[in-house]
């Protein structure tokens, strides 16, 4: 029988009175996180997703569903992609969703997902370095976002930088390349 208290993950009686978790919904859309390097014309490109890559590297234990909803750079995510976003958000049965999600346009997505999506907590992240670059931002940012997401009550935020920021207040700093606070 399901068990939901506010602002916590949805829990559920296993056979063995114990409570179980529910997994956590990533969604995968693209953007630096997941983009290679073509050595013949310097350009970068998606092939394939690198989250289960990361999810080993980094040793999770967190149960998680993953589904790729795009492969693309947020500066070329329209307004259908987004729609598209915050439905399946509003669709998942989860209540804790990680979003993994290119940087440039990270807070207009989490602004629209702020003003549609309720009961969940959701948590963009993403990589200002490519993760098969080897010194990338990619794997701490995913651990902070899956942390982030267990800990932090119904709402939607930014996790970058091992900072996490609530979804109408935060920008990237082009200058600094850190997101910060807009005030």
């Amino acid at each position: 029988m399901p068990v939901s208290q506010a602002g916590t993950a949805s829990l559920f009686w296993h056979e063995s009175d114990i409570f179980v978790r529910m997994a956590i919904r990533i969604f995968i859309t693209g953007g630096t996180f997941d983009k290679e390097y073509n050595m013949l014309n310097g350009e970068l490109y998606f092939k394939d997703t690198h989250l289960h890559e990361l999810l080993e590297k980094g040793r999770n234990t967190v149960p998680v569903e993953i589904r790729t909803l795009m492969m693309v750079d947020s500066l070329e995510m329209t307004d259908e992609d987004r729609e598209l976003i915050a439905y399946q958000c509003e669709q998942s049965e989860e209540e804790q969703i990680v979003i993994t999600h290119g940087t440039d346009t990270m807070s207009v997505t989490a602004r629209l997902l702020a003003s549609r999506v309720k009961d969940k907590t959701i948590v963009l992240t993403g990589a200002m370095i490519p993760i098969k670059f080897g010194s990338s931002d990619g794997l701490f940012n995913l651990g902070n976002a899956i942390a982030f997401a267990q800990s932090l009550p119904h709402g939607v935020y930014v996790a970058m930088n091992g900072r996490y920021f609530k979804a109408d207040n935060v920008r990237k700093n082009r200058e600094t390349g850190v997101f910060e606070e807009i005030a």
